[in-house]
């Protein structure tokens, strides 16, 4: 079953072949759309689709290339159909659904939630289900039950800013540029975490919603007095990870499960994998994390996703297409469950 996906929900224009008889990826690329973007301070949607149109047929050509096969031997194709930029999804869906139609392929929606959480099975040692999934990234951040493809639970979000989305604003409060939230990490390594006492959001209170907007405003408080910016990034980034390991915790122990994913933007960073690490070894449990490189927005994982419910049997060979620019994670269904 080798699959082609299309993943353009944002800043990202990115295509992969993944062969799931083998398991196997066999070729991604991705290119990234901050150059683009970098001027504005923030993602323009309409500079995102146009940027995405003008990718989409030389990474397609590049990435057939390096898988060694012709778009012949293909068993289907797959899309982010959602959530994301309106535009941005409309323009992947349509060049996918184009493909298809052109080698009389299936083409499956593929919801792009979804993907982030299955991307650690693509390591040499993936997590089986059920387990639970901390979904962190510029515009989500989740605690998720998984019991299965398509069987999620939600458990916890974040009430108004999602992590990655308070990093990259705090570093621009730095004067990081954007996105900053890579560089607020590199700064904080030359900060001491315990410089500033930031309060751990919400840690107090019963259940497992998160909220970063207050963290931010205090950022911009501790900056406004005077402190050095890594001490600054220091103390936030501490303050965040701890959080979450609190959450995380108090979530573990609600699901009774000793399997954790983390996946998202966020989970490339470094403090945090060694912290949950920590957390679930001293539990007697295990972490999974997807490789760095598949961390961020890819179509590799978005293969995986539409490969698994090919091969259990869903089928989508119509010629048209919706995008769902919010498209909730527990909304899904099991692969030939009935919508």
């Amino acid at each position: 079953m080798r699959v082609l996906a299309v993943e353009s929900s944002c800043d990202e224009t990115a295509l992969a072949v993944y062969d799931g008889r083998q398991g196997r990826l066999l070729a991604h690329r991705v290119h990234s759309q901050t150059d683009v973007h970098a001027a504005y301070g923030g993602v323009v949607p309409e500079l995102a689709a146009r940027d995405h149109m003008r990718r989409l047929p030389i990474l397609a050509r590049e990435t057939m290339a390096d898988a060694g096969i012709g778009f012949d031997a293909l068993d289907g194709v797959a899309y982010t159909a959602g959530p994301g930029l309106a535009g941005a999804l409309m323009t992947g869906a349509a060049f996918a659904k184009g493909v298809a139609a052109a080698w009389g392929l299936p083409a499956l929606a593929v919801n792009h939630l979804e993907g982030h959480i299955l991307a650690p099975l693509l390591g040499a040692e993936p997590p089986s289900f059920p387990f639970l999934a901390l979904l962190v990234s510029g515009g989500h951040s989740q605690i998720i039950e998984a019991r299965a493809v398509g069987d999620y639970r939600l458990l916890g979000e974040s009430i108004d800013d999602a992590i990655g989305e308070a990093f990259d604003k705090s570093a621009k409060l730095m004067g990081l540029g954007y996105p900053g939230g890579a560089a607020l990490s590199r700064l904080a390594e030359q900060g001491d975490p315990a410089a500033i006492p930031f309060t751990r959001p919400m840690v107090n209170r019963p259940g497992l919603e998160l909220s970063f907007s207050g963290l931010k405003t205090a950022v911009a408080n501790a900056i406004a007095a005077g402190n050095a910016h890594h001490d600054v990034a220091a103390s936030f980034e501490r303050t965040v990870v701890e959080t979450l390991a609190i959450k995380l915790e108090r979530a573990l122990d609600q699901i009774g499960l000793d399997r954790l994913v983390v996946a998202g933007g966020v989970a490339a960073n470094g403090p945090l994998r060694r912290r949950l690490a920590t957390l679930m070894a001293e539990r007697g449990g295990r972490v999974f994390f997807p490789e760095i490189a598949l961390c961020t927005d890819n179509a590799a994982m978005i293969a995986l996703a539409g490969s698994l419910r090919l091969m259990a049997g869903e089928r989508d060979t119509s010629v048209g297409f919706s995008v769902r620019p919010r498209w909730p994670l527990d909304g899904l269904k099991r692969p030939g469950q009935a919508a």
